[in-house]
Order: C-alpha cells, then sequence, then structure tokens
C-alpha cells in the first residue's frame, strides 16, 4: 500500500532541505546528492508504510539515505568507471580480420594448445565468467599473476590461432661471410 499523499507531500516539504544538506556532505557533489535524495523519498513512498510513527521519518530517511551511499559507493569500487579514452592504451587490439574470421571451436581446440599456467586462468576467465579474484581464489595464486597469465595466454592463444610464431625479445643475428 503506497504512503498517503498529503501526508508524503508534508514530509517531503519538512526533511527535504536537511536531508539534501545531508546527501551533498556525502556525495561532495549536487547531481549526486540530488540522486540520494530522491531515492531515499521514492523508498519512503514505496515502503513508507514500514514507518509507525510520522516522528522517526526524519531518522528514517536519513538512516535510508545513509545506506543507498553506501551501496553506491560499494558498486562505484567495485565497477570502477573509466573512461575508454584514459585507458585506450590498455585495450586489446584486435585485428578486424581476425574477429570476424574467428570460429569457436577453433579457439576451443587451440586454446587445449595453450601451456597450463596460462591455460587454466583464460578457461576460467573467459569460459567460466569468473573475475580475477575468484580465480586468484581457486588457483591459489596472487591477482597480480592471474592478471599476468591471462595477458600471456591471450598472446599465446592469438598467436594459435593466427598461425604466427610468438614474439621474441631476441634479435637474431646476421650470417656472417
Amino acid at each position: 500500500m503506497p504512503f498517503p499523499t498529503a501526508e508524503f507531500e508534508a514530509l517531503v516539504a519538512a526533511h527535504y532541505a536537511s536531508l539534501y544538506r545531508f546527501a551533498l556532505s556525502l556525495a561532495r557533489n549536487e547531481a549526486d546528492a540530488s540522486d540520494l535524495t530522491q531515492q531515499a523519498f521514492y523508498l519512503l513512498a514505496t515502503k513508507g508504510t514500514q514507518l509507525r510513527e510520522a516522528s522517526k521519518a526524519k531518522s528514517w530517511l536519513a538512516t535510508t539515505l545513509y545506506r543507498e551511499f553506501l551501496n553506491t559507493r560499494r558498486r562505484s569500487t567495485r565497477f570502477e568507471h573509466v573512461s575508454i579514452e584514459q585507458d585506450a592504451a590498455e585495450l586489446p587490439s584486435v585485428e578486424p580480420d581476425l574477429a570476424r574470421d574467428l570460429d569457436g571451436a577453433a579457439a576451443i581446440a587451440a586454446l587445449q594448445n595453450v601451456p597450463e599456467p596460462y591455460r587454466a586462468p583464460l578457461t576460467l576467465f573467459y569460459l567460466q565468467d569468473h573475475s580475477y579474484q575468484e580465480i586468484a581464489d581457486i588457483l591459489d595464486i596472487p591477482i597480480g599473476t592471474v592478471m599476468s597469465r591471462l595477458s600471456r595466454g591471450k598472446t599465446e592463444l592469438r598467436h594459435l590461432l593466427t598461425e604466427e610464431p610468438p614474439a621474441t625479445n631476441i634479435i637474431p643475428l646476421r650470417h656472417q661471410a
């Protein structure tokens, strides 16, 4: 049952300004503070029947807003927003021909030829959708090692799929007469 309209409007009028200031002190920007305040009032409108005494509305709203702030912050640290332009150098380069011609069965078959230290992380990441941390826990290795093995494994897999020999740091010597 939704919150009664007249009572809801009175609560918004009484508490909006102080709740917004609280949100602004937490979020430190107007857009996020507005979103948090709006979410708190939305939850009051939809779940406000849980509120037994109207005199406790201010603390209920502040608690709700704070919980929403924490949830938002947890999501943003878990799924950090990164600009593509900012990290363009870290994006893998995929040749259009390789992407177009890649056959899933060929990729799975090539994966079987990738050395074991690289095969397990590749399989867990790409075929089983595990996160870096989950892979680190499953394989009992540091997360940095997971990232390194994924990078090297992708390079090895790319070479197997394109039938190019892996690049080495060794510069061939010219045959001297």
